[in-house]
């Protein structure tokens, strides 16, 4: 069992902070994890000396910042084996699945005017479906259940088990005209690992798009593209100890060339006249205007923090460490794990206590000082199919310790008994 985190705690001002008389004990890092001092510097002194805007000038400022925004660019593309040209800068991995989807729809609009005009790949036609499981965060859903009505598609979604694991069998249901099959890596609400090669599988037998939710997964575990196998993929920096703001999206270099951007303007375009508009190649043409420099900035400051941990480090601890928290919670009276209780997961766990509103359970524990997230944790159909309306979820980061799980278990054992006792 781990003894100590694989970073240093004190790297993390946050965790420094009082809330009243008590100190923070965070496990909310499912939601945003804490950033370390570096990250805070690197985006303050980005602001401080380096304020220009990229790919716009030719003096120093503007130079070095570009520097900085296609060399982040660079070391994204290694930690996540992908190529420098595969990665394209969102503001969150919500914007790089609609850049997907409205890049889908701008290509099936130019197929509908101009007959064989797109990749066959991107082009949605009546009869075709476009399909997501029923453990998505809605960012991962709500965009495909756009597209497919304003293309006139069918919507399908692929259940999961009572335990909450994707039905893997339920795929053999999928249409034979699947356009595009999305799905996460790692469920926010039942930390449950998806089997990407039998998704990437199924998908391929039916010429289908892959688009992958990394958002969980990026954090804590080591991540190769070309071995997942994905079309697309999307996370946010925010999860990864980076700042908000900058979101990143993986895409294989011939989809993104052949994918329309969806905004449109300043520096993705080679050229503009009064007749047309000729775009910038990827991944250029799909970042319009001013970009995130300084948050970017931030990114890969995080991206070396990670690396100098090592994902291995943080995958191992994190399954440790995990499976701790999971047995905390397993052995609280009342207490119910939404999702899997084995198997391969991630170090966060969702769960209700009976008759007590969620929301009652991270008031109580918010005032011992202890951070968790409660709500449908934007994923409302995968709580809908196991029963229930929201939960309380604890999630783990890589400065997370045992006696911070052993803190949140000695209260969460007092939660019944209180409402119970003023009901």
């Amino acid at each position: 069992m781990p003894t100590s985190p694989v970073v240093t705690r004190s790297d993390f001002p946050a965790l420094e902070r009082n809330l009243g008389d008590v100190q923070l004990t965070y496990l909310d890092s499912a939601a945003t994890a804490l950033k370390p001092q570096v990250v805070i510097d690197a985006e303050s002194d980005f602001y401080a000396r380096l304020d220009g805007a990229v790919h716009r000038g030719a003096h120093q400022v503007a130079v070095e910042a570009t520097e900085i925004y296609e060399g982040t660019r660079a070391k994204v593309a290694a930690f996540i084996g992908a190529a420098t040209e595969e990665i394209v800068w969102t503001k969150n991995a919500t914007e790089g699945f609609n850049l997907v989807a409205y890049g889908i729809l701008n290509a099936t609009l130019d197929d509908r005017a101009n007959p064989g005009s797109v990749d066959e790949r991107l082009a949605i036609r009546p009869g075709d479906t476009i399909a997501v499981t029923q453990v998505e965060h809605h960012a991962n859903f709500v965009p495909w259940q756009q597209l497919a009505a304003r293309t006139g598609a069918e919507f399908h979604v692929v259940p999961v088990r009572p335990d909450g694991t994707i039905d893997l069998e339920a795929l053999a249901d999928l249409p034979e005209r699947t356009r595009v099959l999305a799905f996460t890596h790692a469920s926010n609400v039942t930390g449950a690992l998806t089997d990407v090669a039998a998704m990437v599988a199924v998908a391929r037998e039916r010429g289908a798009l892959t688009v992958l939710d990394a958002c969980q997964s990026a954090a804590h575990l080591p991540l190769d593209m070309g071995e997942l196998g994905v079309d697309f993929a999307a996370m946010s920096a925010h999860k990864m100890m980076g700042p908000t703001g900058v979101g990143i999206l993986y895409g294989r270099s011939e989809l993104l060339a052949a994918l329309p951007p969806f905004i449109t303007g300043g520096s993705m375009v080679a050229l503009v006249t009064e007749q047309a508009t000729r775009f910038m190649p990827a991944p250029m043409k799909f970042e319009a205007g001013t970009q995130m420099t300084a948050q970017i900035a931030g990114l890969s400051a995080a991206i070396d923090y990670l690396n100098g941990v090592g994902m291995g480090k943080v995958a191992a601890y994190d399954l440790e460490l995990g499976d701790y928290l999971l047995q905390a919670v397993r052995a609280t009276p009342g207490a119910r794990i939404i999702g899997p209780e084995s198997g391969e997961r991630l170090g966060l766990v969702a769960f209700a206590l009976g008759d007590v509103h969620p929301h009652d359970v991270g008031q109580y524990l918010d005032a011992a000082g202890i951070a968790v997230r409660v709500g449908h944790h934007c994923a409302q159909p995968v709580h809908r199919a196991l029963g229930v309306q929201s939960s309380t979820r604890a999630s783990i980061g890589p400065y997370t310790t045992r006696a911070d799980i052993d803190r949140f278990a000695d209260r969460l054992a007092g939660v019944r008994p209180f409402f119970q006792g003023t009901a």
